[in-house]
C-alpha cells in the first residue's frame, strides 16, 4: 500500500517504470479527445467542482485513462471526499501513476499523471481515509469507467 512518504519519494526521486509508453503529437491528441478532455489532460486543466460526469458514479469497474486506456483506479477504492471530484485511496497498481511536484498558483502540491501517456489527472493529498491516508483527487474528464460485466 502506498503512503504519503512513498508519494513524496516518487515526486523527488523518480517514478516507477510504466508497463508501456504511449506518445502522440499534440495534433493527434486533439483529434482523439474532446476539447474539454484535451484541456484537462494535455494542458493540465481542472474541471469545476461537482461538474464531472464521474463524481457521483459508484458502479463496479475500473477507471482507465481517457487518453490511452491504461488502468488507473478500481471502483472498490473510490470514496466520497466532499471535494467535488472523484476521489480514490490507491492506484490500481504501483506503476499506474506518475507523480510530480506542482508549485502552480502559489501552492505546493503533488500532481498525478498517467504513467503510460503523461495525461494530467489531478493531484494527491495526505488527507484521505485510513489505512493509506491518501486522497487522489481526479478530474472526470481524464478517465472513463469500464464497467464490470455480470460474469466478472
Amino acid at each position: 500500500m502506498l503512503t504519503w512518504k512513498d508519494i513524496i519519494s516518487f515526486s523527488l526521486n523518480g517514478n516507477p517504470k510504466p508497463d508501456r509508453r504511449v506518445k502522440k503529437t499534440e495534433a493527434e491528441w486533439q483529434e482523439l479527445l474532446t476539447p474539454e478532455q484535451f484541456r484537462v489532460t494535455r494542458k493540465k486543466g481542472t474541471e469545476a467542482p461537482h461538474t464531472g460526469a464521474l463524481c457521483g458514479i459508484h458502479e463496479a469497474g475500473r477507471y482507465n485513462c481517457i487518453c490511452c486506456n491504461a488502468p488507473l483506479f478500481d471502483s472498490t477504492i473510490k470514496f466520497e471526499s466532499g471535494t467535488g471530484w472523484p476521489s480514490f485511496t490507491q492506484p490500481i497498481q504501483l506503476n499506474a501513476i506518475k507523480y510530480e511536484r506542482d508549485t502552480a498558483f502559489g501552492m505546493v502540491r503533488v500532481e498525478v499523471m498517467c504513467n503510460t501517456c503523461d495525461a494530467h489527472l489531478g493531484h494527491v493529498f495526505p488527507d484521505g481515509p485510513d489505512p493509506s491516508g491518501l486522497r487522489y483527487c481526479i478530474n472526470s474528464a481524464s478517465m472513463q469507467l469500464q464497467k464490470k460485466q455480470a460474469n466478472e
